[in-house]
């Protein structure tokens, strides 16, 4: 981690009265307030950039020919949803150039409310990565679902003191901002003067404008270059999502020109690692703009000296004196991937490869999460009076769903799976208090023909959601969960064919990064085998089909729930 600044020795380098620790000399140096790139050295003491010109140092590499930019920034990701611990994030993301991401651990704070907040902010303490946070204000994320943990403004105010703590994540209740909840606005008025996040999708006119009233001040949730230009005018930034089940950012880039580039930031908001390790993250998304027509700078900036901004982070974004010394190299300006990073003027990651050994700390105070009544089949029982039922159905690339009222197919009165027709049940089974709630549901667009997948990764409450073609799978899926702690799970024929145990609150595993990766890999390699269409990440998409704040229609451990209408609905259409 970076040392305290030393700003006499600072000074003293930059006039170049004393050596630099290091020197990077004969680079094309991007300068993110300007957008050129200039031949020139990069001074580094004590962890930060002292200056740039022409310098001398103890140390020195000779960069001619290659490209320097600062280190890429994530404006909002949730470390949790790449189911590793934030060490083994930190080894992931590293060598790809992410140097700062701001997290919100409200998955988290879902199953283990402040103990769960504590957790991260503590693991991420000493980190190769500079992880900002941002506090959850929706736990849980609404009324109509049981999570671990409910959070007040009372139990969030003594978090907002941390350095790391920049303001109040995500808003997802639009009703409550809308409708002047006070639980909502304790937590507005306690985040004031500090940045908000915004969760708005859909949102549009007077509504959209009053939600930017309440002092919201971001939004990632935009679909489309309208919904961007909308929230734009309304005074706020844009965060351009690219993660693993959502894909927004070519659908957002002909928003972008010289006149609105300052106000886009990048960000992934769920990643899963096989993605981090093979594909890239930030640097992937800065790659594609450029690809899609966006000039080099603003791409850059958009990953960089925006997010700072944005998020009022002072001293990363640029490569400029007085800024950390989070540094990337490129050999060029076509692959994106990084050949060297530094991090506090340290090298991190050389050609992909990790060079430093972060610290690992104990989570037993988050452990053993799971607390499920009893399971049997009894509980996906599914009478039904008629042949309609109201029906989950799945958009591509989306976590938007539509509300379809489709005819089902019945066996002595009861609803059951039907894979030639597209139509699965879906299960959510409350695991915090042990309650024996159970919410049914039927889910079109998935693909499964057969067994059943199941998951303790299930936003934002993270029950047990499970999704199959026979009960029997789905019973054996679910059951595999409550042995390993918390995780995901595959069952055909009655037999588990593949798990992963993610005892870290349900949510992150204790393996490394590469571990993870593969078995993630070889489980959603399974469940596309068993007919899941390709262009769905399995266990995200079904993870995200127990979030009641994404329209239309969603399931959750009470039920099922018409997010327009932000209240249950039954399961037999009318």
């Amino acid at each position: 981690m970076v040392k305290m600044k030393d700003l006499k020795r600072l000074v003293r380098t930059a006039q170049g009265l004393e050596p630099a620790e290091l020197v990077l000399k004969n680079a094309e140096v991007f300068h993110a307030f300007t957008g050129e790139f200039i031949k020139c050295d990069v001074a580094i003491v004590d962890g930060y950039i002292a200056g740039l010109g022409s310098y001398k140092g103890r140390e020195e590499i000779d960069l001619t020919g290659h490209y320097i930019t600062a280190g890429f920034i994530d404006g909002h990701v949730h470390i949790e949803s790449s189911m590793m611990s934030p060490r083994e994030f930190s080894r992931a993301v590293i060598p790809t150039g992410t140097t700062t991401v701001v997290a919100d651990p409200h998955e988290i704070a879902n199953v283990a409310g402040t103990a769960g907040i504590q957790y991260m902010l503590d693991a991420t303490e000493n980190l190769p990565l500079n992880v900002y946070m941002m506090l959850p204000s929706c736990v849980p994320a609404t009324p109509l679902e049981d999570s671990g943990a409910s959070l007040s403004a009372e139990d969030l105010a003594p978090f907002l003191h941390h350095p790391r703590v920049l303001g109040l994540a995500e808003m997802m209740n639009a009703p409550g901002v809308l409708n002047g909840d006070d639980t909502v606005y304790d937590k507005l008025k306690l985040a004031e003067g500090a940045c908000v996040d915004g969760h708005a999708p859909g949102l549009t006119g007077k509504p959209l404008m009053a939600y930017a009233a309440a002092g919201i001040h971001t939004d990632h949730e935009c679909a489309t270059k309208e919904q961007a230009m909308e929230r734009l005018r309304a005074g706020m930034y844009v965060l351009i999502r690219e993660g693993t089940a959502v894909k927004n950012l070519k659908a957002l880039l002909p928003a972008v020109n010289a006149d609105t580039s300052s106000f886009f930031c990048f960000v992934a908001d769920d990643k899963i690692p096989a993605e981090l390790l093979t594909e890239g993250y930030i640097n992937e998304m800065v790659r594609v703009a450029i690809k899609e027509g966006i000039p080099v700078a603003t791409a850059i900036q958009m990953a960089t000296i925006n997010t700072a901004r944005c998020f009022g982070i002072p001293d990363v974004g640029a490569v400029a004196p007085h800024y950390r010394a989070d540094i990337l190299v490129f050999d060029d300006l076509d692959s994106w991937k990084p050949s060297m990073v530094f991090k506090d003027g340290q090298l991190a990651a050389e050609r992909g490869v990790m060079l430093l050994d972060p610290p690992e700390i104990t989570a037993e105070k988050i452990e053993n999460t799971m607390h499920l009544a009893p399971l049997s089949l009894e509980q996906l029982r599914m009478p039904l009076e008629g042949d309609e039922a109201n029906v989950i159905g799945l958009i591509p690339y989306q976590i938007l769903t539509k509300k379809f009222k489709l005819q089902v197919k019945k066996v002595r009165g009861e609803v059951v799976s039907d894979p030639e027709n597209q139509l699965l049940k879906l299960a959510v089974f409350e695991r915090h208090h042990a309650t024996g709630r159970v919410g049914l549901g039927l889910v079109k667009g998935f693909g499964l023909q057969r067994g059943a997948l199941a998951s303790t990764v299930a936003h934002d409450s993270h029950n047990l959601i499970v999704i199959g073609a026979s009960d029997g799978d789905m019973l054996v899926a679910a059951q595999e969960l409550e042995r390993i702690g918390g995780g995901i799970a595959i069952a055909v024929d009655g037999q588990v064919t593949g798990s992963l145990a993610l005892p870290i609150a349900g949510l992150m595993s204790k393996e490394g990064a590469e571990v993870v990766s593969q078995e993630v890999a070889e489980l959603i390699a399974k469940a596309h085998a068993l007919g899941v269409y390709e262009y769905y990440a399995p266990f995200l998409t079904l993870a995200f089909l127990s979030l009641p704040v994404i329209p239309e229609l969603k399931l959750t451990d009470r039920g099922l729930v018409d997010v327009n209408a932000f209240n249950f609905m039954p399961l037999a259409a009318k």
